[in-house]
């Protein structure tokens, strides 16, 4: 991934304006099906978002991904060797509530899915930390959906982008949080596949229709 570039140091950015690393990408417009959303953080603390990632799943399938460098504030970056992100990478980003303005008005109305549930505390522990108020989004687990279409990986490998990675062949470099978010909206939609129930049963929205679903995947395994 490229570094922060010029457009970093505009204030008052909008979503026309507000550029992914350097790349010169807008973040995607919808409408879409579903989006994916992946952080990675400077240290321990959660609160020290220092990347975002977005993948964003069009009506046809499709996914959009785009990510931002986030300045996360500190001087402690013991998660660096995780994911290579440091403080020099960052120099220049946006800071945390300049990026949530962004982030909520791509998100709004949509379900978001997190592969875990490590990114919404994250990105709630950034509220916190900053005086924002924590976003009020639809968000969902893709490892919920992920067990519920592989049931077979219980004990077996587990339900981690790593496992599924392998599991299914997913192709995407692990802590980049684009590269993170795109694979977890890849899980949703082959997990669509597998199971031939939407995202929105498979999430747990239309939660009646679970055993059916459920049997038909022990019936696959």
């Amino acid at each position: 991934m490229n570094a922060g570039g010029s457009a970093f140091a505009q204030q008052g950015k909008d979503v026309s304006v507000f550029t992914d690393q350097g790349a010169g990408r807008p973040p995607p417009t919808g409408p879409f099906r579903f989006l994916a959303l992946d952080v990675e953080t400077a240290n321990n603390e959660r609160a020290s978002i220092c990347q975002v990632g977005l993948a964003c799943v069009g009506r046809d399938g499709s996914i959009a991904t785009w990510s931002t460098f986030v300045d996360p504030c500190t001087s402690v970056w013991t998660c660096t060797w995780v994911h290579g992100i440091c403080e020099e990478t960052v120099r220049g980003a946006p800071r945390f509530p300049e990026v949530l303005s962004v982030l909520t008005r791509v998100v709004a109305g949509h379900t978001v899915f997190q592969h875990s549930s490590f990114d919404r505390s994250a990105v709630n522990a950034a509220c916190a930390q900053h005086g924002c108020f924590a976003p009020d989004w639809h968000w969902r687990d893709s490892v919920t959906v992920a067990r519920r279409a592989w049931p077979e990986l219980k004990g077996n490998g587990g339900h981690g982008l790593k496992s599924l990675k392998n599991h299914l062949g997913l192709q995407f470099r692990h802590h980049d949080g684009e590269e993170d978010a795109r694979a977890a909206a890849e899980v949703v939609l082959l997990a669509e596949a597998e199971t031939q129930l939407s995202f929105e049963v498979l999430a747990g929205q239309a939660s009646r229709k679970l055993s059916n679903a459920g049997a038909r995947s022990s019936r696959r395994g």
